[in-house]
């Protein structure tokens, strides 16, 4: 049985450098900004989310995961928990290899479906807090 640090560490270190990050914007007094900031300093390339999909940090932004044209192997959730189990739903379709919910998104259920269908995924977690521990 693998801990939930083991699956921290397997998603940031091997399942790949494409983080489509649901729910960022170019708003940036939201968490998002700042985390995929940190992502980018990791050497991670970011895919806005957003339904505004407008441009950040660089990156040209996508209003939905289905509209990404090319493959992204996590996919990193910043919306409500109500909305995020439709969203992790969403990345088993695509073909990404990990879910991550953020600090305060938690979705039993679709945690479950998530990890039943053959991925990693974490919840209520940080991705650049976790970054920032593992060096």
């Amino acid at each position: 049985m693998h801990s939930e640090t083991d699956t921290v560490r397997r998603i940031l270190n091997e399942h790949g450098d494409t983080w489509a990050i649901v729910g960022l914007s170019s708003n940036e007094q939201r968490a998002a900004y700042g985390v995929a900031a940190v992502l980018q300093r990791y050497g991670k390339r970011i895919v806005p989310v957003h339904p505004k999909a407008e441009t950040v940090h660089g990156e040209q932004g996508y209003p939905s995961l289905d509209d990404i044209p090319f493959h992204v192997d996590v996919v990193d959730v910043f919306v409500n928990s109500e909305l995020a189990g439709a969203v992790a739903d969403q990345a088993v379709a695509k073909g990404a290899k990990a879910v991550w919910f953020q600090l305060g998104v938690v979705d039993d259920a679709a945690y479950e479906r998530t990890r039943a269908a053959g991925l990693d995924m974490v919840m209520d977690q940080c991705p650049a807090i976790e970054l920032n521990s593992l060096r």
